[in-house]
């Protein structure tokens, strides 16, 4: 099936459970079943979604969001009768898992079956593999009838789409459709754990944290690789390279209060000065300190300390709001790493490429 440039938008509403036979549904999944590739929306981030067992399908992933074919792709699977055809075995630590958190932005790393397209895995022979909770994805998975290699539907690099809008802005013209079904609910992709290893590790923060995880497997390591410029190829999506940054260069400033607030103000004077518009990413406890600051242009909200799914909810739409607005230099405060706050500054510390302060 070729594109010819058309981007093909199918709205759904949420409610597709109750309509096995939604049009929309069996026309997106007939576009997947002939090599095509289409965005489609999780609880996660929206997904660009190709047939996992054609490395011919798969390719046309990579072509769109112009991203490095060494980074492995997640599958997702609509039925438990699906895992077979792309996981070899289940260790038991996995199985509790996935009983535990799926559906949901849960990624078990497995061993692989011969099935699953080698450009899914970069050549390794495990495969990450979860099970959306979204009833578009799960429908559209179940009607397509193959298991869908999805990467978020980006560019790559930019911010991960949480919006139908977010999908067109980056990819019109070069996917063959995109399913809207509004905005997304976690705003933060999955977590990533290696159940092939004992004890598991997390691989990348996500929607299901560390705490959550422990009390039904036990101990769960973490990855070092967390960090930018980590050198060992990447076992993992969002691993490797900057990812969801906004197009200004951003900074983030931790440390005590006072400290920082300090440390940011001289870092957008000097902004400033060199004529650049500048930005703050603030929370609703800091937001009325900066919207009144001579050197900020641009101030928005991601949510409050305190709520940190809401943070995570918002993250992209608003590094997608700065370049919106064309702000050049960005300075943002930073958050606890406990629980999905480990996620929110996984996330943060990528867009930054590694741009933190210490104060």
């Amino acid at each position: 099936m070729e594109m010819n440039g058309v981007t093909k938008v199918w709205s759904v509403d949420n409610d597709v459970e109750n309509q096995p036979s939604c049009a929309q549904i069996v026309d997106a999944a007939r576009f997947l079943r002939e090599g095509a590739v289409v965005a489609f929306p999780t609880e996660t981030v929206y997904g660009l979604g190709a047939n996992a067992l054609s490395n011919e399908a798969v390719e046309k992933i990579f072509t769109a969001k112009g991203r490095p074919s060494d980074n492995p792709l997640i599958v997702h699977i609509g039925a438990w009768d699906q895992l077979s055809t792309v996981a070899s075995e289940v260790p038991e630590k996995g199985k509790k898992l996935m009983e535990a958190f799926w559906p949901g932005p849960l990624t078990v790393i497995l061993p692989k079956t011969d099935q699953v397209a080698s450009l899914v895995t970069a050549g390794l022979d495990s495969v990450g593999v979860r099970m959306p909770d979204h009833p578009i994805a799960l429908a559209l998975i179940k009607e397509a009838g193959v298991p869908i290699a999805a990467p978020s539907a980006n560019r790559s690099g930019r911010p991960s789409p949480t919006t139908a809008a977010h999908v067109l802005a980056d990819l019109d013209g070069r996917v063959a459709g995109v399913v809207d079904g509004g905005a997304t609910g976690v705003g933060v992709e999955s977590t990533v754990i290696d159940v092939t290893q004992d004890p598991p590790m997390i691989l990348r923060p996500g929607g299901i944290t560390r705490e959550q995880m422990e009390p039904v497997i036990g101990y769960v390591e973490l990855d070092p690789s967390f960090q930018v410029g980590a050198a060992e190829a990447p076992r993992s999506p969002g691993m490797k390279y900057t990812h969801y940054a906004p197009e200004g260069e951003m900074w983030l400033v931790s440390g005590e209060c006072e400290k920082v607030r300090g440390k940011m103000e001289d870092m957008l004077q000097q902004a400033k000065q060199h004529g650049q518009k500048t930005g703050v990413l603030a929370t609703e406890e800091t937001a009325p300190f900066w919207q009144s600051h001579a050197s900020v242009d641009v101030v928005l909200v991601v949510g409050s300390q305190s709520d940190l799914e809401g943070v995570a909810q918002q993250l992209y739409a608003v590094l997608r709001e700065f370049d919106d607005q064309e702000v050049q230099y960005i300075v943002g405060e930073t958050f606890p790493r406990n629980g999905l706050g480990m996620a929110v500054m996984n996330r943060l510390e990528k867009a930054a490429g590694g741009r933190v302060l210490s104060v």
